[in-house]
């Protein structure tokens, strides 16, 4: 256990070094193909000062994490054993709703719907598509545990409805964290705690490929932090939101504890339904609004606060919540 542990750190910190030595390159190609975000003429004032710095970030932190699994699972993965080849799972899904958020984010930067992306119907039915297929590998391929309830030994099943229930997570949580990623550093900060949650669960469950996997993109994104924090000389983009978001959903899956996923994740969890009643409030009452702007961390923006301020506090609520999840899982283990 303890050298799995020490394993575990050490990837979590060549990844840091990694994503940091290829941070500077990665901008400077990125400004030399004239990449940059549009920002919409609704967002907050502050915001304007965004217009023209790279997207498309999240590749920062996608190659890294992809050399260092393979390179340390390579055995594995290689060799055949199920929980190995396992890690295969996260690491697809995290490429897959990458090159998804990387085509969005392209056709607002460089295609017909500039400043827009994909439609938002388009991009929704992609999702589910592919959100399905990961579900069905989970429960029919890998055979993970439907639902470790807290309190019971044995993993409760759902058959059939498993199905639906994991697309539902899935893609649930990948737009959450892209409706999360709209302030330097919020998103990366906010994925960071939850991944570092999920990969001390799987370190104490014995899945260690899959706390390897974890602790690469914790480390990873620290280096994307580097770049990302006040003033951001790189934005995650699509790219990057939508796969954290997705990865995140398919690690709490195949650990089997995801009942408290929206409080590990309670910030994406907040952000999402606060564009679920925004929305909804907003044509049950005929153009009215419950909050002055959706996604919550652009209500508190147009209250006053900073965008440091606001980063810092939903980022200890989401320790907090992060801690009471961790907690709430292992009752009774």
């Amino acid at each position: 256990m303890m050298q799995d542990t020490a394993l575990v750190i050490a990837i979590g910190g060549i990844s840091f070094l990694l994503s940091v030595i290829w941070g500077d390159p990665f901008i400077r190609m990125l400004k030399h193909i004239k990449f940059g975000k549009i920002i919409k003429a609704d967002q907050p004032e502050s915001h304007m000062a965004k217009m023209g710095v790279p997207t498309m970030g999240g590749f920062m932190f996608l190659i890294p994490v992809t050399l260092l699994t393979v390179l340390f699972n390579a055995v594995s993965i290689f060799g055949a054993p199920l929980l190995g080849s396992s890690i295969l799972v996260p690491l697809a899904t995290l490429w897959g709703f990458a090159i998804l958020g990387a085509i969005d984010d392209w056709e607002g930067v460089r295609g017909p719907r500039r400043g827009l992306g994909m439609r938002s119907r388009t991009k929704f039915l992609i999702q589910v598509a592919m959100a399905l297929g990961i579900a069905y590998v989970l429960r029919d391929i890998l055979d993970v545990p439907q639902l470790l309830w807290p309190t019971t030994p044995f993993p409760l099943e759902f058959g059939w409805f498993y199905l639906v229930i994991a697309t539902f997570i899935i893609v649930a949580m990948a737009n959450a964290v892209n409706f999360t990623d709209g302030i330097d550093g919020l998103a990366g900060l906010i994925s960071l705690t939850a991944f570092a949650a999920y990969g001390i669960i799987a370190l104490m469950q014995g899945q260690v490929y899959l706390a390897r996997f974890c602790f690469a993109l914790v480390g990873a994104l620290a280096g994307f932090l580097w770049f990302n924090v006040k003033p951001a000389s790189l934005i995650m983009g699509d790219t990057g939101s939508q796969a954290l978001g997705a990865s995140l959903a398919v690690v709490a899956l195949m650990t089997g504890r995801w009942l408290f996923l929206p409080l590990i994740a309670i910030i994406p969890t907040a952000e999402m339904l606060s564009v679920v009643i925004q929305v909804n409030y907003f044509r049950m009452t005929g153009g009215k609004r419950i909050f002055k702007k959706a996604p919550i961390h652009h209500h508190f923006e147009m209250l006053g606060w900073p965008e440091t301020q606001v980063v810092m506090r939903f980022w200890l609520i989401a320790m907090i919540g992060a801690l009471l999840g961790f907690a709430l899982t292992f009752i009774g283990y």
